[in-house]
């Protein structure tokens, strides 16, 4: 099992930025997927970045290509995912979840059903 804890979310005016940080313990060999999800009030979880450790797989959502990167670092014993988000728009408002996936091979980057580890997400508010 992959805890995961999320930071560095905030309110930010559009044409902003904001860098989000997960602290990923108990991350192995089998953890073969991590990404940041976001969900605004009244629609479902959707996948914003995806990344494969260790590998070059990368997924973006449309909506967020060009603005927003996602990264993998280590600090000491503990792995550390980012997301950096600039030129922030209102559309960009939601909840922003960390998830892992372990077990088994993720086919599907952007697909929930392959993460089965998940923060308790953290509030980014872009005001226009």
């Amino acid at each position: 099992q992959v805890q995961l804890v999320e930071s560095g979310g905030g309110s930010v005016q559009a044409g902003g930025a904001l860098r989000l940080s997960c602290a990923a313990s108990g991350v192995s060999a089998r953890t073969f997927c991590m990404a940041w999800f976001r969900q605004a009030p009244g629609k479902e979880r959707e996948a914003v970045a995806a990344l494969k450790p260790g590998l070059r797989d990368t997924y973006y959502a449309d909506s967020v290509k060009g603005r927003f990167t996602i990264s993998l670092s280590q600090d000491n014993a503990e792995n550390i995912l980012h997301l950096q988000m600039n030129s922030l728009k209102p559309e960009d408002t939601a909840m922003y979840y960390c998830a892992a996936g372990s077990d088994n091979y993720c086919y599907e980057l952007s697909l929930k059903a392959y993460y089965n580890d998940w923060g308790q997400g953290t509030q980014v508010t872009v005001s226009s």
